[in-house]
Formats: structure tokens, C-alpha cells, sequence
């Protein structure tokens, strides 16, 4: 029984070679395609596996046995939340920070700033969902600050993660506070500075800094060291610089 058991680990062990499973904050997404590009470029056998969601939601996943071996999250709380229960590996790591941005598809003043929600012809704003994903957080505080939060929280629509409160910013809502990494991809471009949107004033919010950890999952994988040391070199940075991140 003892060799069938060993056979078994062995085999899915093979299947798995190759294989990185990774766990994604949803504002990374757009830039997610690149940095895999350029991690294959040293590392062509490596297939790396993308589960997309709301970090609240992908830690919940995880902690409920979810097979993901790393996770690069939205924030430090939720990979430090895992670390501390030692279902993380390593010690979380900022890997990146975003920032945020309004969008609309509407001819609105937009010199306003986000004092803009006020305006009685917007009716809808998209916002994420501040329990389960960082940038809805990050969203909170800054109309919180601003003295907005309260006086128009019945105009709000939220996403469950930010790719969910970009499509409803794009489709269906007339202004949406979403990641500034969106308007760098490449289907976004038809929004422009100025127009469509702008920067939230990065003195409202607690800077995002966003985390990084290995989990049970993945200790002792080569591959998956190799992609988390890649997150952490100069050329991942230059990647998440060209789509509107910050880097220390």
C-alpha cells in the first residue's frame, strides 16, 4: 500500500512539474499577461496558472485548501493575515503599489476632481467592494476624507473586485473609481487623461502597497521561487511602472 501511496505523490508530482499555481489581485490582471512574457523568457517550460479575483476572496479560497502556491495580493493585510496563521510561507514582501483613478464614460467636468459625484446627473458611481477587495478600501477612505462617502453612498454599485468594478464603470455606471493599472491596458486606450479620467489624489488613501507570499502550497517548487523572486527584479518593476504603478 505503502509503494502505491509513494507511486501516486510521484506521479502527480510529474503532472504538476511545470506548473505554477497562482492566486491574483484583480488589478494586476492587466499587467499579468507581460510580466508572464518576460518571466518565460528565462523560464519557457514554466506554465503559470492565473486565478483572477478579489484578494478578499482568493484569501478565503486559500484558507479553505484552494490549491493556489502563491498569492500576490492588493494589500500587506491579507498575505500577512496568512503568514500569521502559517498557511504563508514567507514573510509578505511589497512587490508593488497602485494607485486610484475615476473613469467616466460621460462629457463631465472633470476638473472638479472627485467632488464630481456630487453632481445631480451622476446617478451611479462604481465603486469595489471595500470588505473583500483593497482598492474598494482605498476607494472608501479617499470619498471618506473628501466628506463624499456618506452624502452619495446611495448612488453606489460595487464590484466584487476591481476588474468587476471596471467593467461596470465601462458598461453600465456614469463614473467608477477603479485601479489605475486599467487605464494602461490596452483596451482601455480609447479613454484619455483629461477627458475620461484622472487621478485620485493620493493624499486622500493609505498608500496601496501590495504583497507577495509563497504559500504551503508551493514549498520547496523551484518554479515557484523562481517566479516570486522574478515579481521582486527591475525588469517585473519597469513592467508594473508602464501600467501606472509605483514602485519604491
Amino acid at each position: 500500500m505503502n509503494k502505491i501511496i509513494i507511486s501516486l505523490i510521484i506521479i502527480l508530482n510529474y503532472l504538476n512539474a511545470g506548473n505554477i499555481k497562482l492566486a491574483l489581485s484583480a488589478n494586476v490582471s492587466y499587467a499579468i499577461n507581460d510580466l508572464i512574457k518576460e518571466f518565460n523568457k528565462n523560464n519557457p517550460n514554466t506554465k503559470v496558472q492565473v486565478t483572477i479575483g478579489g484578494s478578499g476572496k482568493l484569501t478565503a479560497q486559500i484558507k479553505h485548501n484552494a490549491p493556489y502556491q502563491l498569492f500576490m495580493s492588493a494589500n500587506m493585510d491579507y498575505p500577512n493575515a496568512l503568514y500569521n496563521d502559517k498557511i504563508a510561507i514567507t514573510k509578505p514582501i511589497v512587490y508593488t503599489q497602485g494607485g486610484l483613478a475615476y473613469l467616466t464614460r460621460k462629457k463631465l467636468d472633470l476638473s472638479k476632481g472627485i467632488n464630481i459625484i456630487k453632481d445631480k446627473n451622476i446617478i451611479r458611481v462604481a465603486i469595489a467592494n471595500p470588505k473583500t477587495a483593497p482598492y474598494g478600501k482605498a476607494t472608501k477612505e479617499a470619498l471618506q476624507n473628501a466628506k463624499l462617502y456618506n452624502i452619495n453612498k446611495h448612488k453606489f454599485v460595487y464590484g466584487e473586485s476591481i476588474s468587476q468594478t471596471v467593467a461596470y464603470t465601462a458598461t453600465a455606471t456614469d463614473i467608477g473609481f477603479i485601479a489605475l493599472s486599467a487605464l494602461y491596458s490596452n483596451k482601455m486606450s480609447k479613454y484619455k487623461k483629461g477627458i475620461n479620467w484622472e487621478k485620485v489624489d493620493v493624499k486622500l488613501y493609505t498608500p496601496i502597497k501590495q504583497g507577495i507570499v509563497i504559500l504551503k502550497k508551493g514549498e520547496n517548487n523551484p518554479e515557484v521561487k523562481a517566479f516570486y523572486d522574478f515579481i521582486l527584479t527591475t525588469e517585473a518593476k519597469n513592467i508594473f511602472k508602464k501600467f501606472g504603478y509605483i514602485n519604491n
